[in-house]
């Protein structure tokens, strides 16, 4: 199945931000594009706005004269939906409404060619639910694009349960030769990266409810520890915390209130104040000519400890041993127990692995990095019984390898190995119900929500059975189902079989 030709017309109906984004990523992939909308002086307004950018893409450089002009020679708006008879692809970008969606896809069926493709941009409504009534739902699809269009490269193609799959790899084609990066999908809620981002919300916000931190810490742990590129906090307060809590919800509604979705009360409670975020001047932070902005808590400075024994295997932390001996503490390793740091003081540095300091004598956990080595911050985390000599040390250690350290609440998981245990488990069971490939997913997180490295990548480094085992701890500490470790985690890391327990 071939993409369409560049000779075919594009329509793209709903002239707002999405809309125009669209109809100039097709404009300069060649294809003749019109806009419509119901308000007709919008359309020609979008018309207008596609074509400044073009002008002023051709006024930088980025575009040759000649075609720029061709380009805005292309583009016009459309009067009536009779106008896109010809077209060979018509995408909406309407309001999200069912009712709204329906009734216009049922008077385009009217309109347009048989072999022409219908596709929805839709973020969260069902693809299968929007061709219901639909003479030929074959020909519909998603391509939810991620604003702004122009410049994010992902499209998600989402076929619904009537998709023909010409159609969808008529599209997908369709849209890689615009230079986009597709990635195939099926109509499930939240799609790819609304369904698999949700723990990278969901979890710092419980560690905020549970007292574990306050969000500034919660945000530069994940990025600074995490790899990622802004905390959830952050992230929320640029979305507009009415906005994700509404995917949120969505999500959660749609799974029929799965505990794995389970919105947050304090986003709740932000979204019913009116704090949503820089858009209202506050959300979980002030915004504005006056605001302070707020700081993690990060420890004062504390003595290394001369000497250490790494006891066992680390695991992901591995790279620690190399770290500490190139910051010119001495390190004594023995295979036999662990795994964990062997302190002066008799006290243990352990990586998060969901369970809690209380449960032992004299133990500091210390939390996930995507790269220890690269990493600027270190959360840790202390029981009621942890030694005030043990956390010191513990500080000190990690202040020696020119580490930033925050010390947070006594909770399972911590901040990042919580998150990214979630994601992998998450995505795990996405692949295991055929959404979506592996591979798709994790360039999906990547290009899509700009995370450091997919799930399954993150998988591969940490190990088989890191997520799950961390998971299943959880569980057994935070009972409900929430982190209830999915049967596809558990065949990734145990079905397989192992060296010593293979039948």
């Amino acid at each position: 199945m071939t993409a369409i030709e560049r000779s075919r017309t594009v329509a793209v109906v709903g002239a707002g931000t999405m809309g125009q984004g669209i109809a100039q990523v097709a404009l300069l992939a060649g294809h003749r594009v019109l806009i419509y909308d119901i308000n007709a002086a919008l359309a020609a307004d979008g018309v207008g706005f596609v074509q400044d950018r073009v002008e002023r893409m051709a006024a930088k450089g980025r575009l040759d004269r000649a075609e720029a002009e061709h380009a805005i020679d292309r583009i016009g708006a459309a009067g009536d939906l009779a106008d896109l008879a010809g077209a060979s692809l018509v995408i909406e970008a309407v309001v999200e409404n069912v009712t709204v969606k329906q009734a216009l896809f049922a008077a385009l069926e009217e309109v347009v060619e048989p072999d022409a493709l219908l596709a929805t941009n839709t973020s969260s409504l069902s693809v299968t639910e929007l061709a219901a009534g639909l003479a030929h739902p074959g020909r519909f699809l998603g391509l939810h694009f991620f604003n702004p269009a122009p410049l994010l490269p992902l499209v998600e193609v989402v076929s619904g349960s009537a998709t023909d799959p010409a159609a969808a790899e008529r599209a997908y084609r369709t849209v890689l030769g615009w230079g986009k990066t597709p990635v195939r999908c099926a109509d499930t809620p939240g799609f790819i990266v609304n369904r698999i981002a949700r723990p990278f919300y969901a979890e710092a916000f419980a560690v905020y409810e549970e007292q574990g931190a306050d969000p500034a810490t919660i945000d530069a742990v994940l990025r600074e520890s995490g790899g990622f590129k802004m905390g959830p906090f952050q992230l929320t307060d640029l979305i507009g915390q009415d906005v994700n809590e509404a995917v949120t919800r969505s999500v959660w509604e749609s799974f029929f209130r799965s505990p794995k979705f389970t919105p947050s009360l304090a986003q709740r409670r932000l979204v019913q104040s009116g704090r949503l975020g820089r858009k209202s001047g506050h959300g979980w932070f002030p915004y504005g000519p006056q605001a302070v902005a707020a700081q993690p808590h990060t420890a004062g400075p504390e003595e290394a400890p001369a000497k250490v024994t790494v006891v066992g295997d680390l695991g992901p932390a591995a790279d620690l041993a190399d770290l500490l001996e190139e910051a010119g503490i001495a390190v004594t390793a023995t295979e036999h127990g662990g795994p964990y740091i062997q302190l002066p003081g008799e006290g243990q540095l352990v990586l998060a692995d969901g369970k809690t300091s209380v449960e032992f004598t004299d133990v500091v956990y210390f939390d996930l990095a995507l790269d220890y080595r690269g990493a600027t911050r270190i959360a840790l985390s202390a029981g009621e019984d942890t030694s005030e000599r043990t956390l010191a040390e513990a500080i000190g250690l990690f202040q020696k390898l020119g580490k930033q350290v925050s010390v947070i609440g006594d909770v399972p998981g911590m901040i990042v190995a919580r998150t990214v245990a979630m994601l992998i488990d998450l995505t795990a069971d996405a692949v295991a119900r055929g959404v979506a490939t592996a591979e798709d997913i994790d360039t999906a997180m990547r290009l899509g929500v700009n995370y450091p490295v997919g799930p399954s990548e993150w998988h591969d480094r940490l190990g088989r059975d890191w997520a799950y085992d961390l998971l299943h701890h959880l569980d057994e500490r935070c009972p409900g189902g929430r982190y209830a470790p999915s049967l596809a985690l558990f065949k990734l890391g145990y079905a397989g079989g192992d060296e010593e327990g293979e039948q």
